[in-house]
């Protein structure tokens, strides 16, 4: 193996006997869970360490056993890809692997609906699907050399299927308030940026609906605002309730005032779906809706209007979710 202080790639050329098969889908496999992408016929490589350079080794040992031939060398260019498109082709390796992950996870999430108890025996079969889930995931984060995972829904769906499947059982009880957590949280000032939309609609209706009943809402411009005593901001900088992690402020809201109700959740999902577009829930509603708050936002250029006509939808959503 050609040694170079700048390397920084490492590549494996290989020849394989035509026959059998299994050994070439072997090898094949072998690559894959190595985390190397083929450049060219034969070729593949992989970032340089000391590590890979064991792995590497250990297989061109096993294509050797079975009749083959394979080379290692270390290179700091490989003709006609830079460094950039390299990683790239790695990336892209490595993002495609995680999408099977999140198709799979949320395959997994559609058979716990939100705010819903599980049998024990269902749940320890859930559980066992996850723990499978979660074992691809851990083997993937050891060959996501360049952070692929950081643009992938798969953790954040991992964590909402943990979520579910650890929940208490929820309350049946539409009107409960559970939330109410702070006792003085009563007739308050809501602050929110003006211009309301999906989020900041949905979240002023789940306030005064089931937060706070005598909510008062004020709307100002997204930046230099700077609260009164006693009022509480939403869905802005600084606010004290507003994206948290993966959430939106409406998930936010229900987990802060630990409200528990299926048809929340459910509506909680379509809200994330249209205002983070990261994938985490798979609603074919939501676009529906989407186009229908956007219609209320342009027929309504007034907040209070907006809000109005907003709290309408979400109420007869809410009733459509309690009875599906």
């Amino acid at each position: 193996m050609e040694h170079g202080s700048g390397a920084r790639w490492l590549l494996l050329i290989h020849q394989l006997p035509r026959k059998p098969d299994y050994f070439r889908v072997k090898i094949g496999r072998r690559l894959e869970r190595l985390g190397a992408v083929a450049i060219k016929n034969s070729i593949y490589v992989i970032p340089y360490s000391t590590h890979a350079v064991e792995d590497f080794q250990w297989l061109l040992r096993e294509i050797a056993d079975g009749g083959g031939e394979a080379s290692i060398c270390r290179a700091e260019f490989v003709d006609g890809l830079t460094d950039g498109e390299i990683e790239q082709l790695l990336r892209d390796a490595r993002a495609h692997d995680y999408e099977e992950i999140a198709s799979r996870a949320r395959a997994l999430l559609r058979q716990l609906p939100a705010g819903r108890a599980v049998s024990e025996e269902r749940r320890r079969r859930l559980q066992a699907d996850l723990a499978r889930i979660r074992s691809r995931l851990d083997a993937l984060s050891k060959i996501d050399f360049f952070d692929a995972r950081a643009s992938s829904p798969a953790l954040s769906l991992i964590q909402s299927i943990e979520d579910r499947l650890t929940a208490p059982r929820a309350r049946e009880s539409s009107r409960a308030t559970p939330g109410l957590a702070n006792s003085d949280i009563h007739g308050r000032t809501w602050v929110t940026r003006e211009g309301i939309f999906v989020d900041r609609i949905a979240s002023a209706w789940l306030i005064r609906r089931f937060i706070d009943p005598d909510a008062r809402f004020k709307f100002v411009a997204p930046e230099g605002y700077r609260p009164r005593d006693g009022e509480l901001r939403f869905d802005m900088y600084e606010a004290e309730y507003t994206h948290e992690g993966d959430r939106c402020t409406f998930e936010t809201l229900l987990r802060r005032f630990r409200i528990e109700d299926p048809a929340l959740a459910d509506i909680a999902e379509i809200v994330h779906a249209i205002d983070l577009r990261d994938g985490k829930f798979e609603r074919d509603d939501a676009r529906g809706i989407e186009r229908v708050l956007a219609g209320i936002a342009a027929a309504y250029p007034d907040d209070v209007q907006r809000l109005e006509r907003g709290a309408a939808l979400f109420d007869d959503l809410y009733v459509c979710s309690r009875s599906s």
